[in-house]
């Protein structure tokens, strides 16, 4: 389908060169005025608009308000006799996307052109992708794998039930608390609060306090007048205990008690309270581990994985890479005010082949700086100025199999360096968490210990 663009000069020569030099491309109609292109945008608004500064009866800058009033949607590019900076200013104040100066250079106008339209066809890729995995208003978790479409499947299954405690596992920077406002936005708890809790935050002698609130006079410098807890304030709504692995064992003991029986007691109080909620938790750990080592609860461990999500890296999900990248870049765009169409072929690339231990967070953090700093209107790989490519290239080219020589090779002991070079690398990713690195080689944690020790131990 062929972009519209209606051109608006009251200079007739003016109006029909740049309708030439357009119409092999596009849809292009052109009007002497902005009130008869006005009328004719009510009928079926263009996509993006060539706007003269000084037309007759209403000016450009009045018809570029009104445009941008009645059609935030279309793109304008305004057309100036001369490149007056005051006028300029107010051109683009008023929302318009460039400018260009007359006698008009037809190359400069179809870089100017083509540069607005690319940036309607991200736009429209990511609202596609938006109204793809988000309805109505709910948080947007955009991913094409089928990793996110088994973790979004289980996500609205499970947010029918109205009180089932979920846990939601994954690496930092995965999306644990999108997922959580995503489970509370698709319940019957919609209504009510999700209140988030960072366990990790709050020290630990007074999680407690903060989780069920406390009565007046319940230890030194508590309020006057006592505290509601969050527990409460997250009746008929959603409460969200981010790493919960850091609960203290008195903490523990006392979430049990509340999610068996919906009963619980204030610091200092010995009235017996009743809430009703969702608990959803997150983790970045290896809970189960911490189970074995005696440092977390089993009962409670079994009672908030009634549904256990766990979401994949970015590493497992590397086709959703640039699809989360253009969503960044659209977001941040419009917050700097920054002219961004979209991402080079070289960019897109290294991308998908970067180690991304941040996962998400690290790559918008990666695309806002990009953007900040560079000057569009495409993202390149220079903007991006990604960190560990060139060492990583590096590490793939020392680790290539040597060539099968009429002499024969030592296989043995070749795989056995692959094998080596790959555990040592995975436990440096992983910052030698055993657990971490066995998922990055897609091996169970017993497997991975079993062939590090192997390796460790020379044969006899």
């Amino acid at each position: 389908m062929k972009f519209s663009i209606f051109v608006i000069d009251d200079e007739k020569v003016a109006r029909e060169g740049v309708t030439l030099a357009l119409k092999k491309h596009y849809r292009v109609a052109s009007y002497p005025t902005a009130e008869a292109a006005l009328e004719a945008m009510a009928a079926d608004p263009p996509d993006l608009v060539l706007l003269d500064i000084g037309l007759p009866g209403m000016s450009g800058t009045e018809a570029l308000v009104k445009i941008k009033e009645l059609f935030p949607e279309t793109v304008v590019v305004m057309i100036t006799a001369f490149e007056d900076v005051k006028t300029v200013v107010t051109a683009m104040k008023h929302g318009a996307y460039d400018y260009v100066v007359k006698p008009l250079q037809m190359k400069a106008l179809l870089v100017s052109v083509r540069n607005a339209l690319e940036s309607i066809a991200l736009k429209k890729e990511i609202q596609l992708l938006q109204e793809k995995y988000l309805k109505e208003n709910l948080p947007c978790f955009i991913g094409e794998s089928n990793g996110v479409q088994d973790v979004m499947d289980i996500v609205t299954k499970a947010a029918q039930s109205p009180d089932t405690p979920i846990l939601i596992v994954g690496e930092t920077g995965t999306g644990k608390e999108l997922i959580a406002q995503t489970i509370h936005c698709r319940s019957a708890q919609f209504k009510g609060q999700l209140i988030c809790v960072n366990c990790a935050a709050i020290p630990k002698d007074l999680i407690e306090s903060e989780l069920f609130g406390y009565e007046k006079g319940a230890f030194s410098g508590a309020d006057p007048s006592g505290k509601v807890g969050l527990v409460e304030k997250a009746v008929a709504g959603t409460l969200f205990l981010d790493e919960v692995a850091d609960l203290s064992p008195e903490a523990q003991a006392k979430l049990l008690r509340f999610l068996e029986t919906g009963e619980y007691h204030r610091v200092g109080g010995t009235q017996s309270r009743q809430a009703v909620t969702r608990v959803v938790s997150a983790t970045n750990k290896d809970l189960s581990g911490l189970v074995e080592e005696g440092r977390f609860r089993r009962d409670l461990y079994h009672r908030l994985a009634v549904v256990k999500i766990r979401i994949p890296s970015l590493n497992e999900r590397r086709e959703d890479i640039v699809p989360i990248a253009k969503h960044f870049l659209v977001e941040f765009g419009q917050k700097f005010n920054k002219p961004f169409t979209g991402i080079s072929p070289e960019a897109e690339t290294t991308l998908r082949q970067f180690n991304w231990t941040g996962n998400v967070r690290e790559l918008k953090n990666l695309v806002e700086k990009g953007v900040l700093l560079g000057e569009g209107p495409v993202m390149t790989l220079e903007n991006l100025s990604l960190d560990g490519v060139e060492a990583a290239a590096e590490c793939a080219d020392e680790m290539r199999l040597p060539l099968l020589s009429p002499e024969g090779i030592d296989f043995p002991a070749i795989i056995e360096s692959i094998e080596n070079d790959y555990i040592d690398e995975a436990l440096k990713i992983a910052k030698d968490n055993e657990s971490k690195a066995a998922k990055l080689l897609n091996l169970s944690r017993d497997k991975f210990r079993y062939r590090r020790q192997k390796l460790a131990t020379p044969e006899e």
